[in-house]
Parts: structure tokens; sequence; C-alpha cells
């Protein structure tokens, strides 16, 4: 039976605004667990699109957004700064690798700040072109679309000046090895790219994701990211690291790209900043972000409240060890995950870091064949089931599992439950696919 509110709902937001997996509608939320309208609960292993890295309705922050509020519920810290902005700046600075000098911009969301990304480091530069990876997602306004090269924003003509160049997935190498694939893609953008199209002399900077979220959180070769680094320093090329998704603990450090030990000239980051409020920024060398004053800025940038709770959001992830939670838990749900792995064919691959891990569905290991259908359904199923899951991947393929960094073994050991009966339901046959595509997401 249709629910209500979700007809209502279709009947005045706007498609473009959607992306939906299966027909919830959310009444409220605490720590790693949603209820829906009917009362139902779930475990979810969504996070909202990774962005309740503390679970949900944290009474740390919770407290601290009334207080600011009551005291200041707004001034336009474009032209009349107040403190909090400024304490939140420099705490990034301080959790933000690179001993050099430091400054932060602050936006809304994921997107402006990577539309910052492709304004400024161009023209710092006095270079004209960027460099990004296939696969990659950075955003839906014009200058983080163009940055991007993921099918969501294929439908879209952005700036030409962006090259995209592969990404090196391990699973599915895009020059037909893994023994060398660090070697081929680097050689790849110094002896094709760069002769070519994007002469690194053009060339202002390249960004990239530690691990590709939504093209289907793929992670690099262990070397990759110290060459790429090499390569850019050779070049004097600005390295920049979208965190927006896979930041602030999830991986099991404060941003995924400190496994490798490189340090970028701009760090990204939006999401899980604020704890639920919209906030988003970049942490970058001083001469990139006070290349002019006035050319990046939005008047609800950094507001108090969103400032507050970005602070308050830092606090809570370090007094709770939030990110050795994510490293050790996320080792433990990988284990279990590859346990599974053994049971059913269909799941191809597994990897990630911390709490933010890929499960890639085949038709079968030995074609690699995308099972995009057999990965929705099993979304769906697990919904039926009590628990939220999302898909992602430029196929449509794989199960992202992104949970708050608060999740205990033992709600890992009840999604991981849940999840095997799902994955049973499918070989049975015992998986409702009309339902299934009703609710398409990607």
């Amino acid at each position: 039976m249709q629910n209500p509110f979700l007809t209502a709902e279709d009947q005045v937001i706007a498609n473009s605004l959607k992306i939906r997996f299966y027909p919830i509608a959310v009444q409220s939320a605490k720590g790693t667990r949603i209820t829906d309208q009917f009362g139902k609960e779930y475990i979810d292993l969504a996070a909202g699109w990774a962005v309740a890295n503390i679970g949900y309705g944290h009474p740390r922050v919770s407290s601290k957004i009334k207080e600011k509020y009551d005291s200041l519920s707004f001034t336009s810290q474009l032209s009349a700064p107040e403190e909090t902005m400024v304490s939140l700046a420099q705490k990034l600075i301080e959790i933000t690798p690179g001993d050099f000098s430091k400054k932060v911009w602050f936006g809304h969301s994921g997107s402006d700040a990577n539309d910052c990304i492709a304004k400024l480091i161009p023209l710092e530069k006095k270079r004209s072109r960027m460099i990004s990876f296939m696969g990659s997602y950075h955003g839906q306004t014009m200058g983080s679309l163009s940055l991007s090269g993921h099918p969501a924003q294929a439908g879209f003509i952005g700036s030409g000046n962006v090259a995209k160049i592969p990404f090196p997935n391990t699973y599915r190498p895009p020059f037909g090895e893994t023994n060398r694939l660090t070697d081929q893609v680097i050689d790849y953008i110094e002896q094709e790219v760069f002769k070519t199209i994007c002469p690194p002399e053009h060339t202002a900077g390249i960004i990239m994701e530690g691990i590709q979220s939504d093209g289907g959180l793929l992670v690099p070769p262990d070397d990759f990211l110290p060459r790429l680094e090499e390569l850019c320093s050779r070049y004097d090329i600005s390295l920049i690291f979208d965190e927006v998704k896979v930041g602030l603990g999830r991986t099991g450090k404060w941003f995924s790209f400190e496994h490798s030990g490189v340090v970028p000239d701009a760090v990204v980051l939006g999401k899980s900043l604020g704890a639920g409020l919209p906030i988003s920024a970049v942490v970058a060398r001083k001469e990139i972000l006070d290349i002019g004053t006035a050319i990046h800025m939005f008047t609800t940038s950094g507001n108090p409240v969103c400032s507050t709770a970005a602070l308050e959001n830092i606090g809570v992830i370090e007094d709770e060890q939030l990110v050795e939670n994510a490293r050790v838990n996320g080792d433990y749900f990988m284990q279990h995950l590859k346990e599974l792995q053994k049971k059913y064919e269909w799941i191809g691959d597994i990897r990630g870091k911390g709490l933010a891990i890929g499960v890639e569905l085949v038709e079968d290991r030995i074609t690699k064949t995308p099972a995009a259908e057999k990965t929705a359904a099993i979304c769906y199923r697990a919904y039926e089931l009590g628990l939220l899951v999302f898909y992602v991947g430029i196929h449509s393929n794989v199960i992202e599992i992104t949970p708050p960094l608060t999740i205990t073994k033992e709600e890992i050991d009840l999604a991981i439950s849940i999840l095997d009966q799902a994955f049973s339901d499918m070989e049975q046959g015992h998986i409702n696919m009309d339902l299934v595509k009703e609710y398409a997401g990607w």
C-alpha cells in the first residue's frame, strides 16, 4: 500500500531533488537508528550519505546549537564576523596536515566548496587547466560537476578546462593489469595527458578523492598517492583532496590521504562537518585562498549556528575516540563481510578503509559483469528487514557501507545477519523485483 505521505511528497517535491532506494519516510533518528513514520526502527549503514558521523541527535551538539541560536541566531560572517567561525577555522587548520601557512574558506556543501577549488586554483596558479579522475563525484554546481567524472553529471556540459583521467581501480584496472597500475596511470598522465590535451605548464591542479566514494568506494594502490604527490611537486601543480565524504575520521584517520603520508595543498570538507547542519570548508595554502577579495562568498557562509555545530562535532569525534572506533570496527565489519563473500558468489570484491566500505556485486567472478539489479534488490530487501543501506558506483553495483562512527560490534553483527538474510532471500528468489524496480536509485 502506498504511503500517503510519500504520495503527497511526490506531488510537491521536485524529482530533480530525489534519489530513492526504498519507500521510507523518516519520523525521527537517534544514535545509529532511524525510525520511520510507522514506528519501525532501522539500523542505518548510510549515515545520510556519510553526514551523521557522530550519529543522530547527539546531546552535546543539540545543546550547543540551541545555546548559540538563543544568543546569536545569525550574522553574516562576510562583513560582521563572530568568534565561533574563527575557532572552527583554527581547529581545522590544527588537524589538517601541512607545515605551511593555511587559511580556511567556508560554504554550505561539498559542491560549493569544490566550486571554490574550480575557481581559485587556476586563478592562483595563473594556469587555466585542471585534472580530475573518471568516476569522481565532486558536486552538482557547475564548477564542481565540471570537476566530476561520474555518470550522474554526464548529461551536463560543464567547463571545458578539466581533463578526466582513469582512476587506479585495482578491481577493474583501466589498462588491463594490476601489477603496474600506479606506473601505468602516472605514465599516462605524463606521456599522454601532459603531451596532448593538458600541458603541465597550463595545469593548475589535480583533484581526487583518497577513496573514490560515489565511484564505488575505490581504494587506490598504496604507492599511488605518494607518486601523484611527487608528480605534482615536480611540475608545480596543486594537489587537492576531496574529503567531503570520507574525511573527519571515517577511514580510521582524520583524512583518507593520511594513510599514504601525503600532504596536499588544499583539502575539501563537507557532509559530516556540521553534524547534520549544512556547512563546508576548504583548508588550503594561504596563497590559494587569499588570491582575491569577495570572489567566492555566500551570505550565510560559516553562519554561527552551523559553525558551532561543526566545532562541537569535532570535539565529540576527539573525546569519544571515534577515529579509532572507525578503524577497529571497520576492520571488524570488513572481516565479517569477507565471510559473507565466501557464501555468495555475487560478492565480487570488498574494499575500503575504516568505516568507508564498498561491496561490489557481479553476475560472476570471472567476467565481473556488474550486477546492478541484484544490488538494488539487496538494498531493498535489507530495508524490509530493518537495515538502511545505499548503493553507488559507475555501474550502480556497489553497496556502500558508511555508518555512523559510533556503531558498535553488536550492531555490526546484527547488520551482517540482515545482509546475510537479504542475500539468502535473493538466492531463493524471495525478493519482489517489481517493488525493487520502482526505486531504482542511481
